[in-house]
């Protein structure tokens, strides 16, 4: 990286000039940004294409990583690039804090940390600790300054393709609140850096309102009696219930009551919730006790957790076999609030079937709600969606 390749080498960064730059047949070959002096772009000949600052400092050449292109936009290495140099200018070798660094904190350490504090501030930490064994456990050897605002945004990108932009923004938030931790003066951290999370954009989010149709419902039925048993009886469950994906996985025995109630102990809203069971939900938990009830989970698994853990590969499967468009396995939950509404129940009761946490103006009804009108809702709703199993033209909308 001498003097020698500088002047042929110097172009003003753009996105489409440095996509257009071809790599060296062997070696490396560096470019150097017209606009903030010291930035560089290193392209290898597998075309990889890497941002550095390249700067002599006290008599001796600093290189300092920025990020990956295209990850990491030019404008944000320019930014990180100009940090860098205000650091240098002030005397900071942002090099020797590099290296000082190597004996920081990975990532795993911080989120053992930033979660012990959760514990004691968050009804959802359950969520955010499953959120990062899924979608960060696997950067959690790595020190934090070694992770990068391009590999977020790629990281970002790539969830909300295979996972949709809600899971996206919600791991976006995830990682943004564990550096932040990081940076605040908290005695267990104390550490310096720069979140890598600064600049990234959440998705826009659009509110769904997918559910199965009438006329779709049919098909789902058929589509979901070719799967096996166990896959068969989850996705029942989930459309009788109206349970999140988590606490249907999670399912234990001594969570059910003879009077045919479900308690669930840990929801989203870090509360204890008590759900009716329609009779066909109970038709198949007695089944499933048969054969499992020596076990502690409804849905015992080979794995670790002892239960279920992932149906993802089995929903896309039946959603593929019944035709079904753009349905995920949180619309189930969406489906029988839908056809609860269709067969005339109000907001009230609809909410406190589906275990949602009462608004303030909500909470009094919620109390003096009983169990009976919200079973009959769920009955009535059941019943209809039910009755199309073997293509029943019965409607949804003919009230209660």
């Amino acid at each position: 990286m001498g003097k020698s390749d500088r002047s042929e080498n110097r172009l003003l960064f753009n996105k489409s000039r440095l996509e257009s730059i071809a790599p060296p047949s062997t070696g490396r070959a560096v470019y150097h940004d017209e606009k903030v002096r010291g930035l560089c772009l290193q392209v290898t000949a597998r075309d990889r294409k890497t941002f550095y600052l390249y700067k002599w400092f006290e008599g001796k050449p600093v290189k300092y990583k920025i990020g990956r292109f295209p990850g990491t936009t030019v404008e944000t290495a320019r930014k990180s690039a100009k940090k860098l140099l205000a650091k240098m200018a002030d005397g900071e070798n942002p090099q020797a804090a590099r290296t000082a660094a190597r004996g920081e904190m990975t990532l795993d350490m911080l989120q053992a940390r930033w979660l012990a504090d959760a514990k004691l501030r968050k009804k959802t930490w359950k969520e955010d600790e499953r959120q990062y064994n899924v979608f960060l456990k696997r950067w959690g050897g790595r020190r934090l300054s070694e992770i990068d605002s391009g590999e977020v945004v790629t990281l970002h990108a790539k969830i909300g393709e295979k996972h949709g932009r809600y899971a996206a923004n919600r791991v976006l938030a995830l990682l943004r609140a564990m550096f932040n931790f990081a940076l605040s003066p908290h005695e267990s951290v104390k550490w310096k850096g720069i979140n890598p999370t600064a600049g990234v954009r959440k998705f826009t989010e659009k509110s769904r309102d997918r559910f199965i149709t009438p006329e779709e419902m049919p098909a789902f039925f058929h589509a979901l009696g070719e799967e096996e048993e166990t896959v068969r009886d989850y996705f029942w469950l989930a459309l009788l219930t109206g349970a999140r994906k988590s606490n249907l996985l999670e399912m234990r025995w001594d969570q059910l009551t003879v009077e045919g109630m479900w308690r669930i102990p840990e929801t989203k809203s870090g509360e204890v919730v008590v759900l009716p069971l329609v009779q066909q939900a109970q038709n198949i938990l007695r089944a499933r006790r048969e054969r499992y009830g020596h076990q502690p989970w409804v849905f015992p698994g080979p794995g670790k957790a002892g239960h279920l853990v992932e149906v993802r590969k089995a929903w896309l499967r039946i959603c593929r076999r019944a035709g079904l468009q753009d349905l995920r396995i949180h619309d189930l939950r969406r489906t029988l609030g839908s056809w609860q509404a269709l067969s005339g129940a109000s907001e009230i009761i609809i909410g406190k079937s589906l275990g949602h946490a009462a608004g303030s103006k909500a909470t009094a009804v919620y109390a003096r709600l009983g169990v009976d009108p919200v079973r009959e809702s769920l009955d009535v709703a059941t019943g209809k969606m039910i009755a199309l199993q073997n293509g029943s033209k019965e409607g949804a909308g003919d009230g209660q």
